[in-house]
């Protein structure tokens, strides 16, 4: 497919994120398939996260077509730019329909990122996973890439107030290992799989972060934050 609005969004995207002096680690890109259909398996910490990702996937020379809420499809500003970059609108009443879409997109060889938390953590855990991510891998015959963010909630997250100074945070993005589930998968044991992939991910990138999280309304209550308490 022709793409000829996410070149120039790339563009901007990355004039935004020099201007907030970001401090990038971007691990594990050799994951990536280089040709082929995947699936972006992201934790989800702040609103920012779908265009870090796709940041972060650029050396692999991959576009991600993200699955988003069909609300940011409804934005006169965002609608047309969302569509533009062929990401997937998901209306939460007819999820058969984006499933479908984001089906063929990986059959097509597209990457394809999904949020299996299905919304922001506002504790910064890793909550339960929706199932859609392992049942797309085992329709599609496509692999799931553990992707796992951390530190974009410093900058814009749910129920904090936003900050877009400039104040060189440091965010890394990793890309996990693929994880294969054939037919005969048992989808709950794969997404259990896939969730504990993801925590083991983030809990080692958390480790290595070179800010402090004690006492910090960024980080969970696992790290000595003021995060809310995960509610499961």
């Amino acid at each position: 497919m022709a793409d000829l609005v996410y070149p120039p969004v790339i563009v901007a995207v990355k004039a935004f994120w020099k201007y907030l002096g970001l401090k990038f680690d971007f691990e594990g890109e050799e994951n990536i398939p280089r040709e082929g259909g995947a699936i972006l398996a992201i934790n989800h910490v702040g609103y920012l996260d779908f265009a870090l990702v796709g940041t972060a996937a650029l050396p692999a020379n991959r576009y991600v077509r993200f699955m988003a809420k069909k609300e940011i499809f409804d934005n006169k500003l965002a609608g047309p730019l969302m569509r533009g970059m062929h990401h997937i609108c998901v209306d939460r009443s007819n999820g058969s329909a984006s499933f479908v879409a984001a089906l063929r997109a990986l059959r097509g060889g597209e990457i394809i990122g999904i949020f299996p938390e299905g919304t922001i953590s506002v504790s910064f855990e890793i909550k339960e996973l929706k199932s859609g991510a392992v049942r797309l891998a085992m329709g599609a015959g496509v692999p799931v890439i553990p992707t796992v963010i951390w530190g974009s909630q410093r900058i814009w997250t749910k129920k904090v107030k936003r900050n877009l100074r400039r104040k060189n945070v440091p965010i890394t993005v990793a890309f996990g290992a693929p994880l294969y589930f054939d037919k005969q998968t048992d989808v709950e044991a794969g997404e259990k799989l896939l969730r504990e992939t993801m925590i083991a991910a983030l809990h080692k990138i958390q480790e290595r972060y070179p800010d402090s999280h004690d006492g910090q309304r960024w980080a969970p209550v696992r790290l000595g934050g003021t995060a809310p308490a995960p509610l499961n």
